[in-house]
């Protein structure tokens, strides 16, 4: 049976999808250059970067887990084929092919254009705040067990019967000096507080903006004491020059008297919250800025969160530094993707 139906007909006027892509079809615009540069030249069958990257968008928005069950939904899912540029007859990717053509946005550094990217867009319409920002980190739960932390010299444990044989460490001295895990190296033993146990991570950290809370800056690090402040004072320091006095909140995480003094050469004043010997004094907490910065910086919390559960970062997906940053870093931008499109809805 012959029919003139397109995705586009079946899609909502009002959807909310439908704003959401007019701002990532304006950020992939300013991308052309670097897309040319990553078709292939041989002719051979591939996945367009432009679909890879827009592909990776839907499985941020909507919770998908693994390369193989997007290609399975992008066979009925009539949404995601528009989103797509996908004809309503066209088969969805090969779920190899669309894994092994992945790994070139990581190749071709797209993840860090593409937040650059989401970022000028929310600068373009004034949503971003240039004075007044916020730090903050998470621990993010490596794609890995305390099975796979085992020393690094000396005979490996015995592996026991089974595919998952039962371990006990009970007595054992493991840290991250002589032990490393053979899943993914790249983790770090590492916990949050001494009331929490300590688990094989990576620690996320955010630079945002105070006036609509979107992301300006993201990084993801090996975890440890003091990678939190090291890389926040990093995130700082990319933030363009400026003669005007600006500030920086934090939690009492940051209350240490190398931050303060490291924030504050970069000409920024320091509005974390206090500890009991804090490095600020009444110097700095008498002003009201104090106050509204101490207030806001709360809303850190909302993209933490929103990458942990939305985004599926709680646990990660993938092995190794690199891979885990460039996930996070476009998980961040689409994160800002969405709060751009709501404060465009509401402007209007």
């Amino acid at each position: 049976m012959l029919t003139s139906l397109s995705t586009e007909d079946l899609i909502p006027a009002d959807h909310p999808i439908r704003r959401i892509r007019v701002v990532v079809d304006a950020v992939l615009a300013e991308m052309d250059g670097r897309f040319d540069g990553m078709y292939a030249q041989d002719g051979r069958a591939s996945v367009p970067p432009e679909a890879l990257l827009k592909a990776t968008v839907l499985m941020a928005m909507y919770s998908i887990r693994s390369e193989r069950a997007f290609c399975e939904r992008l066979n009925y899912d009539l949404l995601f084929k528009w989103f797509l540029d996908l004809r309503i007859d066209q088969p969805a990717f090969n779920a190899s092919t669309f894994s092994k053509n992945r790994k070139r946005l990581l190749d071709h550094d797209v993840a860090n254009e593409f937040f650059a990217a989401v970022v000028r867009q929310a600068k373009l319409r004034r949503y971003v705040s240039s004075d007044h920002f916020t730090v903050d980190g998470t621990l993010l739960k490596a794609w890995a067990s305390h099975k796979s932390f085992k020393p690094k010299d000396g005979p490996p444990n015995d592996p026991g019967a089974g595919r998952n044989a039962e371990a006990s460490f009970h007595g054992e001295k493991r840290s991250n000096d002589t032990h490393a895990s053979t899943t993914d190296p790249e983790a770090r033993l590492y916990r949050k507080s001494n009331n929490t146990a300590a688990t094989l991570c990576y620690s996320g950290h955010l630079l945002m903006e105070n006036r609509n809370a979107l992301i300006v800056d993201a990084d993801l690090t090996t975890a440890d004491g003091y990678a939190e402040r090291a890389t926040a004072i990093k995130l700082l320091g990319r933030l363009p020059k400026s003669t005007r006095r600006r500030t920086v909140a934090g939690d009492k995480a940051y209350d240490t008297k190398g931050f303060v003094a490291d924030v504050r050469e970069l000409g920024f004043t320091p509005h974390v919250a206090q500890n009991h010997r804090s490095a600020i004094d009444g110097r700095t907490t008498r002003h009201d800025g104090h106050a509204v910065s101490q207030r806001i910086r709360k809303r850190v919390e909302e993209p933490f969160g929103w990458i942990k559960t939305i985004g599926g970062g709680r646990q990660l997906r993938y092995r190794g530094k690199e891979r885990n940053r460039a996930w996070f870093l476009i998980n961040a931008a689409v994160y800002n993707v969405i709060r751009i499109t709501a404060l465009d809805t509401a402007a209007t």
